[in-house]
C-alpha cells in the first residue's frame, strides 16, 4: 500500500540532507559498478540543485524523497526522483512519478538518465520511459518518456501538491 505523501518546495536548507538521500539511493548501484565517489556525488548533487524545479516528497510529514522536473530546449529532464531505501519497494516513487508526469502540460518529451542494471529501470518502464541509448559516461542509460504518452494537465508545476 502507498503511504499518505506531499510534496514541498525544496528551500536551500535541505542541501545537505538531499546529499545524504542521493549517497542511500545511489551509492549501492554507483558502488556495483566501481564508480562511487562520494566527493564527486555531493558536488554534482549541489551544482545541478534547481530549487525552482525541485520538491522533497513527504511522508508522514517527515522527508523521505525527492524530485525535479527541469525545463530544457527540446526537452523536460526528470532528476534528483531518489526515495530512501527504507520506504523503497511501496509504491511511493511510483505514485509521485504518475503524479508529477499528469500534472504536465508540457508537449515535449522527458528524458532521464538512470544507473545501468538499476532497480529504478524497472519502475521508468512501468511509466512509459523507452531506453534511446547508452550515455557517453558508460555509466547511465538516458531513457525518454515519448510526448504523446504525456497527458495535458493545468500545470507544469507540481505545486501546490494535495496529500495523498
Amino acid at each position: 500500500m502507498v503511504p499518505t505523501w506531499s510534496m514541498r518546495a525544496v528551500t536551500s536548507q535541505d542541501s545537505e540532507w538531499l546529499v545524504a538521500l542521493k549517497e542511500a539511493a545511489m551509492r549501492p548501484d554507483l558502488e556495483r559498478l566501481g564508480v562511487w565517489d562520494p566527493d564527486r556525488s555531493r558536488r554534482r548533487l549541489l551544482e545541478e540543485l534547481a530549487p525552482a524545479s525541485t520538491w522533497l516528497v513527504l511522508a508522514a510529514g517527515q522527508r523521505v524523497g525527492s524530485v525535479a522536473l527541469r525545463p530544457g530546449k527540446d526537452e523536460e529532464s526528470l532528476q534528483h526522483l531518489y526515495v530512501l531505501p527504507e520506504h523503497q519497494g511501496r509504491g511511493l516513487g511510483g505514485a509521485v512519478l504518475r503524479d508529477l508526469l499528469d500534472r504536465r502540460d508540457d508537449p515535449r518529451p522527458v528524458r532521464l538518465l538512470a544507473v545501468r542494471g538499476s532497480a529504478a529501470l524497472r519502475l521508468y518502464a512501468r511509466h512509459g520511459f523507452v531506453r534511446e541509448r547508452d550515455h557517453e559516461n558508460g555509466i547511465d542509460v538516458v531513457l525518454a518518456r515519448p510526448s504523446e504518452l504525456s497527458p495535458t494537465a493545468t500545470s507544469a508545476a507540481p505545486s501546490p501538491l494535495p496529500s495523498y
